[in-house]
């Protein structure tokens, strides 16, 4: 059984966890934020751009008022390798983030459906157990 400490900033106003994703061997680090009202995780559409998973929506996104996100796809991520474990065929929300988050994802409920997840915020450390 395969467990891991990642540690983050308690200075932060969110819990941040650099993930990565993978294509074509080559690895892409994302700033995301442990978020468990998000039942599945999310990337932003630019990042997924970016790197290539995905094309240029022909439309633009526009993100619905009082909201700071709009999911708008599903996307299937062949390698992804979050609080240091790797999953592989991991779906995905692909949505248009408000520029001012400064971030590329979020992690969601869909990630602690599959571990043991232990905040110690007073340690600034996240413990997680496959299931």
């Amino acid at each position: 059984m395969q467990i891991t400490e990642i540690f983050f900033d308690t200075a932060r106003h969110h819990i941040h966890l650099e993930l990565t994703v993978v294509k074509n061997d080559v690895e892409y680090s994302v700033d995301a934020i442990l978020d468990t009202g998000a039942p599945i995780t999310e990337f932003s559409d630019q990042f997924l751009v970016f790197t290539g998973f995905m094309d240029a929506p022909e439309n633009d996104i526009t993100i619905m008022k009082g909201l700071q996100r709009q999911k708008y796809n599903m996307l299937l991520l062949p390698e992804i390798k979050i609080c240091g474990h790797t999953l592989n065929n991991f779906t995905i929300s692909v949505s248009r983030f408000e520029d001012s988050w400064g971030i590329d994802a979020l992690i969601g409920l869909d990630f602690f459906r599959l571990f043991k997840v232990e905040i110690d915020y007073s340690n600034g450390k996240i413990i997680t157990t496959r299931l």
